[in-house]
């Protein structure tokens, strides 16, 4: 038993959420022979959720995976979104046991609360999911029990505090995001460690942004190392962290699959001078034109539209550093239509926002620029 949870786990894992698609349906023929590469290569995590692809994921595990392999050869994770269309505890519940139905498992290895945060926590703390899930868990029908997290660092701290049972936390880490202020990677990951939980880590390549970053970028790490792809340099930095489980991927394809295995196989951590290089091209990121936006949230308290600014303004950033049109807008509509907050086309102008902005953003201006980007 190594000194952390999960340490003696290889630190890839194979997330299920982007599976390869044939004529609008998970391809499951081409993801049993991913799955199959994956074991054969001595990794054996893999991470679905209730919610993936409608939960057609949860039943392309069983199908890739579960019905082929012995259950202890493999690890398997998935999540309770409480706050996805739950109307009562019962049928909150209920997701847990819909879970094990489409994947067959028998248990699941890691099981988690998922995406906690903002107005989402409050949903299993009304249905009582923590102590059910800790029944689940007393009954063996869940090995390790943790949560999963998109927020911002103070409010890890408070949800670990008041969860002192959480065994681990997956949180949004990678080299962009480290010191993003909107994302907070390197506070979210400090807090965990402070409270001693060990981290399984999703989003490494952003998204994908990562594997295909800007030019400029792209052509640094290609100088400090020909043959290495962007991804290695992005799942390399999150797997070289101190107290992490795994390092999840959501591979599409067998080319993705081979290149992560290429150097995650015989994993070895960052050298000084490669953490040095990915610091570097994490500078050349932030030396793009970008919304100085930190996600205070002062400009929303008392807009009369209820715009989603701050959002607004991180669908934007996607957009000016990534050239990636399709993302942004992605961001944006979660953003704003995903939780309920206005667009910003709907702005009147009123300049609330700008009195009580810490950063001086002519915010009107700029919601003005990013209406004309993102809602066309």
């Amino acid at each position: 038993m190594g000194k952390y949870l999960g340490e003696e786990i290889p630190k890839l894992g194979f997330g299920l959420m982007r599976l390869p698609m044939k004529d609008g349906a998970i391809d499951l023929e081409e993801t049993k022979k991913m799955v199959d590469r994956f074991m054969e290569s001595g990794f054996c995590y893999f991470d679905t959720a209730y919610g993936y692809n409608d939960g057609e994921s949860e039943k392309a595990a069983k199908a890739a995976l579960v019905d082929r392999y012995p259950r202890d050869k493999f690890l398997l994770a998935t999540k309770l979104p409480a706050w996805a269309g739950a109307k009562t505890r019962e049928e909150a519940e209920q997701m847990f046991y819909t879970s094990l139905e489409r994947t067959g498992a028998g248990y699941f290895d890691f099981y988690l609360l998922h995406n906690l945060g903002e107005e989402r926590t409050h949903f299993f703390d009304d249905y009582g999911i923590w102590d059910f899930l800790r029944k689940k868990k007393g009954e063996g029908l869940i090995r390790h029990l943790g949560f999963s997290m998109h927020d911002k660092a103070d409010v890890l701290d408070e949800i670990l505090t008041a969860h002192p049972e959480m065994e681990f936390v997956q949180l949004q880490i990678n080299y962009a995001d480290w010191e993003d202020p909107s994302v907070e990677s390197r506070k979210c990951y400090e807090v965990a460690r402070k409270h001693g939980k060990p981290i399984i880590i999703m989003e490494p390549v952003k998204g994908g942004t990562l594997a295909n970053p800007p030019k400029e970028v792209t052509d640094f790490l290609k100088k400090a190392a020909q043959d290495a792809s962007p991804s290695s340099w992005a799942i390399r930095f999150a797997a070289s962290l101190d107290g992490v489980i795994t390092v999840l991927s959501g591979m599409s394809n067998m080319e993705q699959m081979e290149d992560n295995i290429s150097y995650m196989k015989e994993f070895t951590p960052l050298s000084e001078e490669e953490q040095e290089i990915v610091g570097r091209a994490r500078e050349i990121f932030n030396s793009y034109p970008k919304v100085p936006c930190t996600a205070c949230a002062y400009c929303m308290k008392g807009c009369p539209k209820k715009i989603a600014i701050y959002g607004t303004f991180q669908a934007v950033n996607i957009y000016s550093m990534y050239s990636d049109l399709d993302g942004a807008k992605n961001k944006y509509e979660w953003n704003t239509n995903g939780h309920g907050w206005g667009r910003a086309s709907e702005c009147i102008k009123c300049g609330k926002c700008e009195q009580v902005c810490p950063q001086h953003i002519h915010i009107r201006d700029e919601l003005e620029k990013a209406a004309e980007i993102l809602e066309k």
